[in-house]
């Protein structure tokens, strides 16, 4: 069996993970490398994809938000596609750079719906949306993706990723 060796070093290592995958690519060709914080992230683990509605009626929507920099302030709720949003409620304790916990009572009225959650952190992070972060950055930055996800809700109460 091969030994394995741990070295330790003072400073970020150049190796192929840590260059391409803690790396972010701009629009104009510059590379920030060794960027390790995530920005302001939500997602709506319930329901989610997978899960199927039972029934129209009362449901609860609930997930997870973090961010590198600090607190979550805030998390909204969209059922449209982020035409209108609504303030969820965040589960405490709400620590610095941890998950929070948030939810909201949704009135699923049986038809196609798009669920997305949105967070903003304590110093005015806000998640972007899929095409605004795809502007502000390369499309293989796939390791700091924070753009708010969507999640379809079909007439059979199927959910599926969408992309909204």
């Amino acid at each position: 069996m091969p030994r394995l060796r741990l070295k330790l070093i003072d400073a970020p290592a150049t190796t192929k993970d840590e260059t391409s995958k803690y790396t972010l690519l701009t629009p104009d060709g510059k590379a920030l490398q060794f960027v390790f914080p995530m920005e302001a992230k939500s997602v709506i683990t319930q329901p989610s994809p997978g899960l199927t509605l039972r029934e129209p009626g009362f449901h609860e929507i609930s997930g997870l938000a973090w961010s590198g920099y600090g607190k979550i302030a805030r998390v909204e709720v969209s059922v449209d596609g982020g035409w209108s949003w609504e303030l969820a409620t965040l589960r405490e304790p709400v620590l610095s750079k941890a998950l929070t916990r948030f939810r909201i009572p949704w009135r699923w009225d049986g038809g196609p719906a798009v669920l997305q959650s949105r967070a903003t952190d304590e110093t005015g992070n806000v998640q972007p949306t899929r095409a605004e972060l795809l502007a502000k950055r390369d499309a293989k930055a796939l390791y700091h993706f924070n753009g708010i996800a969507s999640w379809g809700v079909a007439q059979s109460g199927e959910v599926t990723h969408v992309y909204a």
